[in-house]
Parts: C-alpha cells; sequence; structure tokens
C-alpha cells in the first residue's frame, strides 16, 4: 500500500502531496547541495515511481537545473523554500527535501554521502550543545 505526504513551503503558498514510498533517505554534503541549503548537507527523501501533486502554489514556483547535471532544485519563488523536484522523466522518481514535509517520515537518513567535499566545519557537530529554544 502506497503512503501519502503532505508538504509546504514555509510561507505556506506552496503546498504539495507526494503518493509513493520513499525508499532512500540521503544525507549529501556536496558543495551544490551546502550551497543551496545554506547548511552542512540536504537531507533528501527519493520516490522512485512516486506521484506528485501540487495542490497550491504552483504559478509561485521556481526550477533551476545545472546543466550536464542531474542537480535540479524546485522553490518558492516567494520564500525560497526547497519543495520537491519531480524527476520523473529523466530518474524516475520524486526528490523530496524531508524540511518541507508536514507529514512525519517513517524511516531515519540512511547515508551521508559526498563527505568528501564536506566543509571544513562540519566535524563532530554532535558535540556542541543542543537547546529546545533559542538560548539566551
Amino acid at each position: 500500500m502506497s503512503h501519502s505526504h503532505a508538504g509546504s513551503c514555509q510561507c505556506g503558498a506552496v503546498k504539495f502531496e507526494v503518493e509513493g514510498d520513499f525508499k532512500r533517505f540521503i544525507l549529501c554534503h556536496c558543495t551544490r547541495c551546502r550551497k543551496t541549503s545554506g547548511s552542512n548537507h540536504c537531507a533528501n527523501l527519493f520516490a522512485p515511481g512516486g506521484t506528485l501533486t501540487w495542490l497550491s502554489g504552483e504559478d509561485a514556483l521556481s526550477f533551476y537545473h545545472l546543466k550536464d547535471t542531474f542537480f535540479a532544485r524546485t522553490f518558492c519563488s516567494i520564500c525560497g523554500s526547497n519543495v520537491p523536484t519531480d524527476a520523473t522523466q529523466t530518474r524516475g522518481l520524486i526528490a523530496v527535501p524531508a524540511g518541507c514535509l508536514d507529514t512525519d517520515v517513517d524511516m531515519l537518513p540512511q547515508a551521508h554521502i559526498f563527505m568528501g567535499s564536506k566543509a571544513n566545519w562540519d566535524e563532530h557537530i554532535e558535540d556542541i550543545p543542543a537547546f529546545d529554544t533559542m538560548p539566551s
């Protein structure tokens, strides 16, 4: 039985639903993903054979594809949030940034990839103090 996953962008203009099962959950540390996320990695879920339905805000979507690569991003042109990319025509899957989901994910990340190009400050970050809210 296939699962349904709902999500949205930060400003709420773009809402979507992905029908299908996530088969991979990857944390990518490549330079491209670091630049697009502004962080140490992107967290992407992949639904081979999935379907993507835009519920609202399709007119607010922007798309970027890096020529001669598989690297592509779909994002809200209002708030800049990454949202799913429909790569069914080129790669047979839907790529979903985990952070844009409004529903729970029933799997944990399976791998860190492109660690050879990770940020120089991406070392032992699990040892840094953690807070439930903004510290004072």
